[in-house]
């Protein structure tokens, strides 16, 4: 499966610090054996972020759309919001279960406003940050991710005989 990782940062777009979250995403993604397919930052602009989302989607070479940084309390974060506006379906279960996970490691991870969802056949999900969050938030959802990815894709068969 091939994956796209795009990180949201006013300070690592403009230069002034290293992004460091989104080459972990990659580390850890490529360690699973998904193949990148490419890698972006760009300021904490909704708009732009739209864009690019919906570029890389309808562009149809990423089954799955990594996002890191925006997610939290800040002004300037605007990453949910984005991903709202280019998904079609909601996957509100990916978010939940990494807020659920890193509750367990800090109280802070309940200000985390991250959102999932597919747009076409690519599954978006929104990271935290840091490194340390995207390890945790991650790794935490990788198993699922991977499974709702092979269905996205019409390699497994969901259903189970119901309605």
């Amino acid at each position: 499966m091939n994956f796209y990782v795009l990180t949201a940062s006013d300070s690592a777009f403009n230069g002034q610090r290293e992004d460091l979250s989104g080459p972990e995403i990659e580390r850890i993604l490529i360690e699973a054996g998904f193949i990148s397919v490419g890698y972006a930052v760009l300021p904490d602009e909704r708009s732009l972020l739209a864009e690019k989302m919906r570029e890389i989607a309808d562009g149809g070479s990423a089954d799955l759309l990594v996002t890191t940084g925006g997610t939290g309390f800040s002004p300037r974060d605007c990453t949910p919001e984005a991903t709202r506006d280019v998904i079609e379906r909601e996957v509100p279960g990916i978010p939940e279960a990494m807020r659920c996970y890193s509750l367990q490691v800090t109280p802070m991870a309940m200000l985390s406003r991250a959102a999932a969802g597919i747009r076409g056949r690519t599954l978006i999900v929104n990271l935290p940050g840091s490194p340390k969050a995207v390890r945790e938030c991650l790794t935490s959802v990788l198993p699922a991710l991977k499974h709702g990815l092979q269905i996205l894709k019409g390699a497994v068969n969901n259903c189970a005989g119901g309605n």
